[in-house]
């Protein structure tokens, strides 16, 4: 089919298509900004689900959008809910993947038949909702892929299928869950090491080989070949090797982030494009005011991100270590954190340490990172959470809950230094010991120091014109324009 490349003295128009959960939302929000800023015409394609949440929780005029930046939505293939949590990861990739091309094309058709708007010129997706290259070969158009994990997290991804060949992967049965298998060492993974079998990300350690969520991550790897380039919200200084691991292996790979330390740079966030926000629950945003308060350094800051869940018993043990440790503590629990049941800390907990909390269910998580006051981050290690903690210079205590969570905590801890692991099972001692050991201790003061540097790094690889993210932001556009 004829390509659709640019046509002189014709705006760009990028169509850009997050996975539906909200660590995959915010990033592409930011490289959508981007390009409007590089003078793209933006068409922003949600699911009509989270489209109707943004409404709920940003307002009814939230997604008006301007001329040149519009608000889209395509139906996700699930039952309809209004429920506000993220929905079923299995299923929703399930059902993207098989429902989603046909209202996806039906749009594009819509917009190149609409005059007032530039006709579609390239794609950007997020790397699980492939399904997009159809559509943008069918078109002639190129399509960037974008991959929200981290690199480390991403190359362990695109070995997924020889763990299946090598038959580590599923798991004959429930016993192979024991703490010796899981340290069976991986070492064939080029450039990653001293890494072992529960350092991968969690979907292998399944005992169905019908697993969605295996066999969904696998597909989209290969998938991965088949898109214009690839791009990656990480930096070149921090996870380098991982990088050229990658890039051996697939399209060009460019890595443009932190994306939130480049929107600050590139976008007026007074204007209505800096303006646009993605949260999909209310932001409660006194904690900042509360935090002003504080001294620097002081405050514990706590949050599990969008989709972890964990158990009433699991949550009371993370209240009670914090208590025990007499620091003042900022905590999101988002309302469907604890697993069928509301989310509810004890109450002898509220009065015990009602002098030196804040609890919210939602907060404005960059601003709070990059606030003086937090001294350390109880985490589940998703990568937006890892990448603001290091961009704010923060340590941290790391809880990873699924997916690439494990193998962003292996680097924390080992590879970067600026993070401390507690066990699955969670224990109050355990929690007590190590947040005073990160707030408090040599080994946090080091962590701190080791944070501080990567926060150094980050800066220069998006601030500087030389800066290697700023760069390859460059080089992606090219690849948009179809140079």
């Amino acid at each position: 089919m004829e390509s659709q490349a640019v046509s002189k003295g014709q705006k760009p128009h990028a169509v850009c298509v997050p996975y539906p959960a909200q660590g995959h939302i915010n990033p592409m929000l930011k490289v959508a900004k981007l390009l409007h800023a590089k003078g793209f015409h933006v068409t922003f394609v949600n699911t009509v689900y989270n489209h109707n949440r943004l409404l709920r929780s940003r307002g009814p005029k939230a997604l008006d959008g301007v001329a040149s930046f519009r608000f889209k939505s395509i139906p996700d293939g699930l039952p309809e809910t209004d429920v506000d949590a993220t929905q079923d990861i299995p299923l929703l990739c399930e059902s993207t993947m098989k429902h989603c091309l046909v209202p996806f094309k039906e749009l594009l058709g819509q917009i190149n038949a609409e005059d007032d708007v530039p006709p579609v010129s390239c794609i950007v997706s997020d790397g699980c909702m492939s399904f997009t290259l159809d559509a943008a070969e069918e078109l002639g158009v190129p399509e960037v892929l974008f991959w929200t994990t981290s690199a480390c997290g991403f190359l362990a991804y695109l070995h997924y299928y020889r763990f299946v060949e090598k038959g580590l992967s599923p798991l004959k049965d429930e016993s192979y869950l024991t703490k010796e298998h899981l340290d069976t060492i991986i070492d064939w993974i080029p450039l990653m090491k001293n890494l072992r079998l529960k350092d991968i990300p969690s979907f292998i350690r399944t005992t169905n080989p019908d697993d969605i969520m295996l066999n969904f991550i696998i597909r989209e790897a290969e998938r991965a070949k088949r898109a214009s380039a690839i791009i990656l919200n990480t930096f070149d200084d921090l996870e380098h090797d991982a990088i050229q691991s990658v890039q051996s292996t697939l399209p060009p790979v460019y890595s443009i982030g932190p994306l939130h330390l480049l929107t600050k740079q590139e976008i007026d966030k007074d204007n209505e494009i800096g303006r646009m926000g993605s949260n999909l629950w209310k932001e409660e945003s006194e904690c900042l005011d509360w935090l002003n308060t504080k001294p620097q350094n002081s405050v514990v800051y706590v949050n599990f991100g969008s989709i972890t869940v964990m158990s009433a018993k699991q949550l009371a043990e993370f209240a009670w270590g914090l208590a025990a440790t007499g620091k003042e503590f900022l905590w999101v629990i988002r309302p469907d954190l604890v697993a069928g049941d509301v989310a509810m800390v004890p109450p002898e907990f509220l009065t015990e340490t009602a002098d030196r909390r804040m609890l919210a269910s939602w907060c404005p998580q960059e601003k709070v990172l990059s606030h003086p006051a937090i001294g350390g981050f109880l985490t589940h290690n998703g990568w937006n959470s890892t990448l603001e903690s290091l961009c704010g210079g923060v340590p941290m205590v790391c809880w990873p809950f699924f997916a690439e969570q494990q193998t962003n905590c292996k680097y924390c801890c080992d590879e970067w230094e600026v993070g401390i692991e507690i066990g699955g099972d969670v224990k109050r001692d355990e929690v007590e010991a190590v947040v005073r050991e990160l707030m408090d201790g040599e080994k946090g003061k080091k962590m701190r120091e080791k944070a501080e540097e990567w926060q150094r790094l980050a800066e220069e690889a998006t601030e500087h014109e030389s800066g290697s993210s700023k760069l390859n932001f460059e080089m992606v556009v090219k690849v948009l324009l179809g140079e």
